[in-house]
């Protein structure tokens, strides 16, 4: 077994497409640690169902995958382990899944950020900011933009590291 000091969380946010989970998955491999994948994606239609198997596919064996729609807090309570890297794919597909289920964001919220600093485990959390682009037409995609970007300030602050990926360049913003 490999020793660890975890020296905390690390949060990476980007763009669709620009190489966030990847450089994700990277940072959890340097690590040495046993790997579990938290994803938090469902497969609405036949293209999400492919997406998550190719995904799959693409990690390969290294990884013990849960697939948690909803209870990320509770999952990575039960995986938290001094001797694991647990790798959280992403806030902003679990913050839709919230709002679909009409869960209450803000506990939610406050339940993952007061976890965080007390887990043994390292923890990467990759997620979309989606706060760059233009105001959202409609309400529940303002809404969406709203919660993650409160999100994200709640995880930031609770993070070790922060990254920031365009591009496939990772750009350290904390830590």
């Amino acid at each position: 077994m490999t020793e660890h000091n975890n020296s905390g969380v690390v949060f990476v946010l980007g763009g669709a497409r620009s190489g966030k989970s990847r450089f994700s998955e990277e940072l959890a491999a340097a690590t040495g640690l046993e790997r579990h994948y938290v994803a938090t994606g469902r497969a609405w239609d036949e293209e999400m169902r492919d997406r998550i198997a190719r995904h799959r596919e693409d990690r390969g064996g290294a990884w013990t995958t849960h697939e948690v729609p909803l209870d990320l807090v509770g999952c990575l309570r039960a995986t938290d382990q001094a001797d694991r890297c647990i790798l959280v794919d992403c806030l902003t597909l679990w913050v839709t899944n919230l709002m679909m289920a009409e869960r209450d964001m803000a506990a939610e919220f406050a339940a993952l950020a007061e976890l965080l600093p007390r887990t043994k485990a390292r923890i990467i959390i990759v997620s979309n900011e989606v706060g760059l682009g233009i105001v959202p037409e409609n309400r529940m995609a303002r809404d969406f933009r709203d919660h993650a970007g409160r999100l994200h300030q709640l995880i930031a602050a609770a993070a070790a590291e922060v990254y920031f990926v365009a591009a496939g360049l990772p750009l350290k913003m904390k830590g």
